[in-house]
């Protein structure tokens, strides 16, 4: 709904004496900061850069903030070689950047020998990982699609943290932004900046102040497993996505380093960058079955790397469905996951929207694509905008040009198509100054949709006495628009 049309309706509800939402208050509640919530810390928080994205107040219904006109956040700055490593978000830089140019170098250099059982032992523990990411921080405590029993969600929280992509608590806490402010200059990793900085370049850059925003998460604080995760996030990391693969390595297929380069640094790269095509890919390719007013596409080749969650225009439309994918030939093991985890009663309550919702959803967006392609064509003249003539009027204008004929109707000059009627020149020449109506609709030839839509190119009148034929003989033919219109031809 447009500006003007929400100040429209907010008016008619004034009129009414309706009361109507108070927009700080509901944005306070979509904030969370209508209650106390745990206070968990890490230590990362200010490297991170959160602290002062999601500490907002409400102005009318918009976050603002208190920075100085005077005194422009560096990322409003150009870079300079003097400011430049300013811009820099420098502890994403090595966790994203410093740590796949480690495990590289050991690659290229060949000191971390790569053997089919190694590479089944990273891509096993890749899997742990991914899953965790989607079905765990993604499906679980961003959306609470479903839930989840304690050995899983200390599963999901222990692997998470190998993929080193924060913390659960800050991972869930930026994707709900990113839903909340889908598109906009408050969405964390907003698509409309780019393939690029969707990609990898906010979590690179520091982002600017006056478009932090904040979602409720008091759910996430409130679960000592997510709070457990956040204080000791650093050592659970470190033992998770290093420590762990390096010892399993060894135990494994005595292969320390090989363990740490392949099962850590490479693998974490990997899951990483796969992970980002969620942000970047996953709102650039593919297609928009559910809806287009926002970036968020289906794309079946993210969903490969990313355990199913290339689905995302569906995803941002039914946010809280467990699946991604919702077609039996689509790639969303994730959801399969999810599935059999209940079967083994270690998750419970998995949410899906109704099929006649998401149907909705579909046919509204073919809808749309129809009636914005039926704009580029020519329909002929809507009756609504042709003059009306009385039989006096059509056998007076008949004379005047003697190719006239009426159908449904509704009067046409076929003078420019009797040479290239498909049923001959005298089968037309015969209907001219008639009603042609019995023989058009069956009586002569069952005329065709093509021949449907080339007569209403031809139309110059329709008779007064027959409007309500007329409707319906362009009704017919999916004439829409036309049942809106009748009251103009009364």
């Amino acid at each position: 709904m447009s500006r003007v049309e929400t100040r429209n309706v907010t008016t008619e509800f004034q009129k009414d004496g309706l009361d109507e939402v108070d927009l700080v208050q509901a944005n306070i509640l979509a904030a969370g900061l209508d209650k106390k919530t745990v206070r968990v810390v890490n230590g990362l928080g200010k490297l991170m850069g959160s602290k002062e994205m999601v500490q907002v107040e409400f102005n009318k219904d918009k976050p603002t903030s208190k920075i100085s006109a005077s005194t422009p956040h560096i990322s409003e700055q150009p870079w300079t070689l003097n400011n430049w490593h300013e811009h820099l978000n420098w502890l994403n830089l090595v966790l994203v950047c410093g740590l796949p140019m480690i495990g590289w170098y050991f690659v290229v250099s060949g000191k971390a020998k790569l053997t089919w059982q190694m590479a089944l032992f990273a891509t096993f523990y890749y899997a742990l990982g991914g899953i965790s990411i989607t079905a765990g921080y993604h499906r679980l405590w961003s959306h609470r699609a479903y839930s989840a029993r304690l050995p899983l969600k200390i599963f999901f929280a222990f692997f998470g943290a190998a993929s080193v992509q924060g913390s659960i608590k800050w991972w869930g806490h930026s994707h709900r932004i990113h839903h909340r402010y889908t598109d906009t200059l408050r969405d964390p990793y907003d698509a409309r900046q780019g393939l690029w900085y969707s990609h990898m370049g906010w979590m690179l850059l520091k982002p600017n102040p006056k478009y932090k925003a904040r979602a409720d998460i008091s759910d996430l604080t409130d679960d000592w497993v997510v709070r457990f995760q956040h204080k000791h996030y650093i050592p659970m990391m470190l033992l998770s996505g290093f420590v762990l693969p390096c010892l399993l390595g060894g135990y494994l297929l005595n292969d320390y380093l090989g363990g740490l380069i392949y099962g850590g640094f490479i693998r974490i790269f990997v899951i990483q960058q796969a992970t980002f095509c969620i942000n970047s890919m996953a709102h650039y390719l593919g297609t928009q079955p559910f809806d287009d007013r926002r970036t968020p596409r289906d794309n079946w080749i993210t969903a490969i790397v990313t355990f199913g969650e290339g689905y995302h225009n569906f995803h941002h439309e039914f946010p809280s469905d467990y699946r991604n994918a919702i077609k039996w030939y689509q790639y969303d093991p994730t959801k399969v996951f999810i599935y059999l985890t209940s079967l083994f009663g270690l998750s419970y309550d998995l949410k899906t929207f109704s099929q006649n919702i998401i149907q909705q959803a579909l046919i509204q967006q073919r809808q749309k694509k129809i009636d914005r392609d039926s704009k580029s064509v020519n329909w002929g003249p809507k009756l609504a905008d042709l003059p009306a003539w009385t039989k006096e009027e059509f056998l007076e204008k008949n004379r005047e040009n003697d190719g006239l004929v009426i159908v449904g109707g509704i009067v046409h000059d076929v003078s420019g198509y009797i040479t290239e009627h498909p049923g001959g020149e005298k089968l037309l020449k015969n209907a001219l100054g008639k009603d042609a109506t019995k023989a058009f609709s069956g009586g002569v030839y069952r005329h065709s949709n093509a021949a449907h839509n080339t007569l209403a190119t031809m139309r110059v009148a329709v008779m007064k006495d027959n409007k309500e034929t007329a409707m319906r003989f362009a009704q017919k033919r999916g004439e829409r628009a036309e049942r809106v219109e009748r009251a103009h031809m009364n």
